[in-house]
């Protein structure tokens, strides 16, 4: 078979591209209504619609590391929408993402934070850190687990940007546990932005869970951290 060159492999990513983004609608709004009406416990619903996802758009996540099971904050570098996909199929516990209010604030597809209890902020209003402990308590007391990237919006993949303040304050007031995780690939299988999609591997490295109030420089440390392991997966 004659090997296709690379404009020819650019045009049918973005034909897969397309095709990813009409499933991906109409799976997430049934996925919506079925969370609506199974309310009281979503996370399985979440959890099939993910697993739905790697099988139609063409992905296999590997893991390294190990999960810990007293994290109730987890944090995780963004590169694509694949990271929330990525997360919710292989985590056992539900968890609760803290997300920018203009999804909320999309028609129909912003039940996707509704219908769960996601948490939904502002990122212009100052008072939304008041709104994010607050919220955040009361899902960590229904036994939730709070995931956040702390870039607070999509890097390019290979470079870790610097961390907002917000995932900082929330662990250190609420005395979280907090659990670095470093995904690497979900920008080479679904490009969102570029409307291209590749399938292939995504792996999520899972680092050392840190407490907070044992180290004052715990915070530049994690970045440090995150930011050699990504380097180190994408180089290799």
């Amino acid at each position: 078979m004659e090997k296709l060159d690379g404009q020819s492999m650019k045009i049918l990513a973005r034909i897969r591209a397309i095709f990813v983004a009409i499933e991906f609608s109409i799976t997430v709004l049934i996925t919506v209504v079925f969370m609506y009406i199974f309310s009281k416990n979503t996370r399985p619903v979440r959890r099939f619609w993910a697993k739905l996802q790697t099988y139609l758009i063409g992905f296999k996540i590997h893991t390294k590391g190990e999960l810990c099971e007293k994290t109730t904050l987890l944090v995780m570098n963004h590169q694509s929408l694949l990271d929330i996909v990525t997360l919710e199929a292989i985590h056992p516990k539900d968890l609760c993402w803290v997300a920018k209010k203009e999804i909320g604030d999309i028609p129909l597809f912003g039940h996707i934070l509704k219908a769960p209890k996601m948490i939904a902020i502002d990122r212009n209003d100052k008072r939304s850190i008041v709104k994010l402990i607050k919220v955040g308590q009361e899902r960590l007391h229904e036994g939730r687990v709070l995931a956040m990237f702390p870039e607070g919006t999509r890097g390019r993949g290979n470079t870790l940007l610097k961390f907002q303040s917000g995932a900082k304050i929330v662990a250190e007031k609420l005395n979280l546990i907090v659990q670095p995780a470093v995904i690497v690939g979900t920008r080479n299988v679904l490009d969102s932005q570029n409307l291209l999609a590749n399938g292939g591997d995504v792996h999520v490295i899972f680092l050392d869970p840190i407490n907070p109030h044992e180290d004052e420089q715990w915070y530049e440390k994690m970045h440090d951290a995150m930011s050699k392991t990504l380097q180190e997966h994408t180089s290799s």
